[in-house]
């Protein structure tokens, strides 16, 4: 079966659609992440998501170019790690419909295939069920639990942390 959706880098043009995204997206969003819904905080962003350590993604459908989500790999370690963390989230409208899915698919064999990476890290936190359900459905396999973990919309928050390896 052929993807419905595409991944590629975001661009300085995608920023009204990608804000708009955003915004339509807050209730979805909230309290698991706080994406950039400003220009500024979107200029910021692209700014930030430079290689060699970090790598953004959109997500689109491939028949409407409608962005259906965001996959960033993030902190990547080379040497004899090889290893990058992975934040993902799907927008409003979109969500339920196995394009995360997919479009999560296609993020990680480029970063095992292009990329070469060997591990890729995704910390979510537990009471994100869907999340968990989507890192599961892409055969990544819980490694633990870290109290406090990671700063989230202000508050620590606790994770369980999900991993892949490159097989």
């Amino acid at each position: 079966m052929k993807s419905r959706v595409h991944i590629r880098p975001p661009v300085p043009a995608d920023m009204e659609a990608f804000i708009g995204a955003v915004k339509r997206s807050k209730a979805l969003h909230k309290p698991y992440i706080a994406a950039p819904d400003t220009e500024a905080k979107y200029q910021a962003y692209l700014e930030k998501m430079v290689a060699p350590v970090y790598y953004p993604f959109l997500i689109l459908h491939r028949e409407t170019g409608a962005l259906v989500g965001v996959v960033n790999v993030s902190n990547v370690i080379r040497g004899m790690f090889h290893n990058g963390y992975l934040g993902y989230y799907a927008f409003a409208g979109h969500e339920r419909q196995g394009l995360m899915k997919q479009g999560l698919q296609a993020v990680v064999k480029h970063a095992f295939k292009s990329m070469k990476l060997h591990r890729l890290e995704a910390n979510i936190q537990p009471c994100n069920k869907p999340s968990i359900a989507l890192a599961a459905s892409c055969g990544f396999q819980k490694e633990g639990f870290s109290p406090r973990y990671l700063k989230v919309r202000g508050r620590w928050r606790d994770h369980e942390r999900w991993a892949i390896v490159a097989s």
